[in-house]
């Protein structure tokens, strides 16, 4: 027997199962019929005696700050790269603490205490699914031991619930996270992948459960099944608006579902009286970035070029948008010529369009903008952005001496914000940066964002031009691809502060800026004797 020493809770996720809930609760902290769910599982723990807690945070973190106090002996560990790995990484953040431990996932429901004091030998619990699955199913031995992993099947028991690992397993375990946790290409993986990879190494058996006794709620809908209380009116903010915008029950609101996270929102479609949209529901810190007034001035503005997402409903305030859903509709690629034709020519389509909006978007203005945000908040960052700062400060004084024209430009010009609808036809979403600029510009950020190279850049501006580009057309690529670089890497700097982790994203802008900063500097020499006059 192996009396069990503590008990280590995943709770780092965002939990895109149960949005829109999750964008103001933890899943962990959700409640179900009345009680989070972490709240449950910590109760049936310590009834069965397990005082040392250990939970693994990510995503809004402090919101779980209030357990220590109401719970007693509980350690809370961050795992700040939460939004860009699994779970492999959050197991890792607690390695040390594992000896004969329980694993839990916060956003369990567990109906009948299943754990004891001590246990007799490393299990995973299972429960029986019928019919094809896309669960992880195993193959058993006779005394219950896992001896194969497959990820679906059919009428097979399957990976579901806690865990119980006991410290013959967890001591050379420890070793097998440490690997894999340093060896490239595992960043989305989850522990068992390890497991998986290692179990001739590794005994580990099925602990049989009742259908009924644990739960993984995959969407509202199975919630809202669970838990009648989410089929009517709950206190989530964003259903609320839902609710109001088309007059129906929140029980009308069906088939809500994630949308993969940007880089600035978080979004999610959903279906009322037969019709699919989109919510867009701002992320951290973003409010503080983009003046909202100003997109829905855009938006009324480009409205009869029929180029943007249809919105219906815009609360310039809170930043929400509601907009028709476009089933079947695909992201462009930056490497698919007819896509970046046809992006080209409706981006041409605008800045040819002759409309204009009350206010500009002046590269240098935001870049001090979001300097004067970063004061304060992470000293070495702020230092080391001065320093690159005055390098920019170089590349805006070659462009101030530049005649530019100025058109409507959509500035954020990321291949996913065009959009191939079934029948064709393409749509640029996400205005929340347009203004009046240097078209250039929009080349310039489409580059930086699909990542090219500087040959690719150069062919880019050529293609959008329809000819060879002028020495200072390809300057002003070059300039705008520094600040943008620059202005990007601020802006990602400034949603950390928030909690939200991009990868290396915000490192690829830096290098963008410090790259293009040279190639800028050289081309302004070159382009500086071609304008002097020739000696006699």
């Amino acid at each position: 027997m192996f009396k069990v020493d503590n008990a280590v809770i995943l709770a780092a996720g965002v939990g895109s199962r149960f949005i829109p809930i999750t964008f103001e609760t933890p899943k962990g902290l959700v409640p179900v019929r009345g009680v989070p769910m972490i709240e449950r599982q910590i109760r049936q723990l310590r009834a069965a005696g397990i005082q040392d807690i250990i939970i693994v945070t990510g995503y809004m973190r402090e919101k779980f700050n209030y357990l220590k106090e109401k719970y007693g002996k509980i350690k809370i560990i961050y795992n700040r790269e939460y939004a860009v790995k699994n779970n492999l990484s959050s197991l890792f953040r607690v390695r040390r603490f594992l000896k004969n431990t329980y694993i839990l996932s916060s956003d369990n429901w567990i109906r009948e205490n299943m754990f004891h004091p001590s246990e007799e030998r490393s299990w995973y619990s299972a429960v029986y699914k019928e019919g094809p699955t896309d669960e992880w199913c195993l193959s058993l031995a006779d005394d219950g031991r896992i001896t194969d992993v497959t990820i679906g099947g059919a009428d097979s028991w399957v990976m579901y619930g806690p865990v119980f690992l006991s410290e013959d397993f967890s001591v050379p375990f420890r070793e097998k996270l440490y690997q894999y946790y340093h060896t490239h290409g595992t960043e989305n993986y989850m522990w068992e992948h390890i497991f998986i990879a290692e179990k001739a190494h590794f005994d580990l058996y099925v602990n049989k459960q009742k259908s009924d006794n644990v739960y993984e709620f995959e969407s509202l809908e199975e919630l809202r099944a669970f838990d009648p209380e989410y089929g009517y009116r709950t206190s989530n903010k964003c259903l609320a608006v839902i609710s109001n915008v088309f007059g129906a029950e929140e029980s009308a609101i069906k088939n809500v579902a994630a949308i993969k996270a940007g880089m600035t929102n978080n979004s999610f479609s959903f279906e009322v009286n037969g019709e699919a949209y989109i919510f867009r529901h701002p992320g951290k810190g973003s409010n503080l970035l983009i003046d909202r007034r100003r997109e829905k001035a855009v938006y009324e503005t480009i409205k009869p070029l029929g180029v943007s997402d249809d919105v219906v409903y815009f609360d310039e305030k809170s930043g929400v948008k509601i907009s028709r859903y476009y089933k079947g509709a695909r992201n462009t690629s930056a490497q698919n010529l007819r896509d970046l034709k046809d992006s080209l020519a409706l981006l041409r389509r605008v800045h040819l369009s002759g409309l204009k909006t009350a206010k500009p978007f002046l590269i240098d203005r935001e870049i001090k903008r979001y300097m004067n945000m970063m004061i304060g908040k992470d000293n070495l960052k702020y230092l080391f952005s001065t320093r690159m700062y005055l390098k920019m400060i170089r590349v805006l004084v070659i462009l101030k001496k530049m005649k530019v024209p100025k058109t409507l430009c959509h500035v954020d010009c990321n291949p996913d914000n065009f959009i191939r609808l079934e029948d064709g036809t393409l749509k640029l979403i996400d205005w929340e940066y347009a203004g009046m600029a240097d078209p250039i510009m929009d080349i310039a950020m489409y580059a930086i964002y699909a990542y090219y190279s500087k040959k690719e850049a150069d062919d880019f501006l050529k293609l959008y031009l329809g000819r060879n580009p002028r020495l200072g057309e390809t300057l002003r690529l070059y300039a705008y691809m520094a600040l943008g670089g620059f202005l990007w890497m601020l802006w990602t700097e400034y949603k950390e502060f928030f909690g939200v982790a991009f990868g290396d994203y915000g490192r690829k802008m830096r290098q963008y800026a410090e790259v293009y900063y040279d190639y800028t500097l050289s081309l302004a020499g070159k382009n500086k004797k071609s304008k002097k006059p020739k000696g006699r």
